[in-house]
């Protein structure tokens, strides 16, 4: 299996790759449109801020590209954000490949979310074996708004998306590499479909 972690500049691709790494898998870290194109599954990652982000997409050109890959396409943490319609972060535009907003946390709760917490409301094969109210591990201060994308939920202030799907595209806000057990059988969930 040909696997790509598109390599943009804001992520912490190492640890992705680690865990498929021990999963078996030597995944690929690529900028590359033609090796992206004809990975079999691609990793969108994403640490930092969304304005940023988009800028770096856009001066490779993979803002164009993303959105047409045909192969299932995983969205990690600012990467699911970016596959949203906009979020409130540096009042950026995104792929729009989710019907949704990304919002900030209110302050009547800390920010960033940072640590273990549950996800339910599980909707997708992408979480074959994974049971209700499974504790992830995120770190972030801005949320996906539900939509009828929306394929797992979280409680932190506000009942949220912490996971979208459109077609081939799916996104999670916890970070699976870094969520144990739990995380890697998500990982290897998204390789097998």
């Amino acid at each position: 299996m040909k696997l790509v972690i598109i390599n943009y500049g804001a992520g912490n691709i190492k640890s992705i790759q680690f865990a498929f790494k021990r999963m078996g898998i030597d995944a690929i870290l690529s900028n590359n449109p033609e090796e992206i194109l004809a990975a079999d599954k691609v990793i969108f990652p994403g640490v930092g801020e969304a304005s940023t982000a988009m800028k770096m997409l856009k001066e490779s050109g993979l803002d164009e590209l993303i959105p047409k890959l045909k192969q299932p396409v995983l969205g990690i943490c600012l990467g699911m954000q970016l596959l949203c319609e906009y979020t409130e972060e540096g009042n950026t535009k995104g792929l729009g490949i989710f019907n949704t907003k990304v919002k900030r946390f209110e302050n009547d709760v800390k920010v960033p979310q940072m640590g273990w917490n549950v996800i339910k409301d599980l909707k997708s094969d992408l979480f074959k074996g994974i049971k209700e109210n499974e504790y992830m591990y995120l770190v972030h201060s801005y949320y996906a708004e539900h939509c009828h994308q929306t394929i797992a939920k979280t409680d932190y202030g506000i009942n949220y998306a912490s996971a979208l799907q459109h077609d081939n595209f799916y996104g999670v806000q916890f970070h699976p590499e870094k969520s144990s057990l739990a995380g890697a059988k998500i990982l290897e969930n998204f390789l097998a479909l």
